[in-house]
């Protein structure tokens, strides 16, 4: 008569493990088909924009945009006249570049001054940082309106107190700089925020083992922090670039 191996104590957790996990991957059938139907239900009226904005006027205002699937080599199916109509209009095409000269760079200059910020406020000792912290997050309750007369007047006379000069005549007001410089300031605060929040729960394993092999701050934050930070540095930058794009008041004021 044979006996049946014993299991070990430690396999059956295990086990259970897999089936659970199994049964997840199962499950996750009918959330992924519903995350499916989602997207393309979102997806349709931007595709429908897409391709009717490459469709002669005569077949947009007479057909669907759906009718262009059905025979896409159609000759005259397609055109690229309404992109240069718009981009000739009015100067819509220098404006849209004076847009991308705006956004890109006030996007880029607060998330790196915050990543650094963010990594000194998690991961570096020194005094006063938790009360710097929420200095800086006190910020975001400043409205963006209350500030803008300031910063202009900064701008364009400088800051005194008495005969001490705090700042000069910076002369930013109708550059690009003034303009950078300011959104970067309005969007710091939340991005500090952000940033820390994420940087800070990252496993200080890490942050240790590479002090021990003798990386000093910077490496560790170029090397291990922004790599391990990228989707927080994306979800920012996607915010932080929607914000400045679609934002009229500061251009305009500065």
């Amino acid at each position: 008569m044979t006996s049946t191996p014993a299991v070990p104590a430690s396999a059956a957790p295990a086990a259970a493990r897999g089936l659970a996990q199994g049964d997840g991957r199962k499950g996750s059938w009918p959330v992924r088909i519903a995350i499916g139907v989602i997207v393309i239900l979102w997806l349709i009226p931007a595709l429908g924009v897409l391709i009717t904005s490459f469709r002669p006027e005569d077949l947009a205002n007479n057909t669907g945009w759906w009718t262009a699937l059905a025979d896409p080599f159609q000759d005259g199916a397609w055109t690229i006249e309404n992109y240069q109509l718009a981009l000739d209009a009015q100067g819509f095409g220098n404006a849209f570049l004076n847009s991308l000269a705006v956004a890109i760079p006030a996007t880029v200059i607060p998330i790196t001054i915050a990543a650094f910020a963010a990594y000194a406020f998690s991961w570096m000792q020194f005094r006063g940082r938790y009360a710097m912290f929420v200095l800086v997050v006190g910020l975001l309750v400043v409205p963006l309106q209350m500030a803008l007369i300031p910063i202009l007047r900064l701008y364009v006379e400088g800051s005194q107190v008495g005969r001490l000069i705090l700042f000069p005549d910076l002369d930013l007001n109708g550059t690009f700089l003034g303009i950078w410089l300011a959104h970067t300031a309005f969007g710091l605060p939340l991005a500090v925020y952000l940033l820390r929040n994420y940087i800070g729960s990252l496993p200080s394993s890490l942050i240790e083992s590479a002090k021990m092999d003798g990386a000093d701050h910077f490496t560790i934050f170029w090397r291990l922090i922004i790599p391990l930070s990228v989707p927080a540095l994306a979800a920012f930058a996607i915010f932080q670039f929607l914000w400045v794009w679609n934002d009229l008041l500061v251009a305009y004021i500065f």
